[in-house]
């Protein structure tokens, strides 16, 4: 099944409903760095991107805007003290994220 990329701010309760996972055309939101969320392209899928007032992006888009997260997140990592309490395990480096 083809996929929905989009940007959207999770906002907590209410974001991603019961019943849109549950639905006979499920939404199956997947959440990665920077905001990024994939989910099914149906109507739940198109439903919700309005619903959360998502950008939509190409798959390209998505994934640089996850690589620039990641690396941000590994810059920040890096400069870290090797003794730092968030370099002990079962923390690690930020991993790179290929998008589905």
């Amino acid at each position: 099944m083809a996929n929905i990329y989009c940007t959207a701010t999770n906002t907590g309760t209410g974001f991603i409903t019961h019943a849109e996972q549950e639905n006979a055309e499920p939404l199956n939101a997947r959440g990665f760095p920077g905001n990024v969320w994939v989910v099914n392209d149906n109507n739940t899928g198109r439903a919700w991107l309005t619903k959360v007032n998502g950008v939509s992006k190409t798959k390209e888009e998505a994934q640089a805007i996850v690589d620039a997260q990641i690396t941000t997140e590994q810059t920040a990592y890096d400069s870290l003290p090797e003794d730092s309490i968030k370099k002990q395990y079962p923390m690690i480096r930020p991993q790179s994220i290929t998008l589905p």
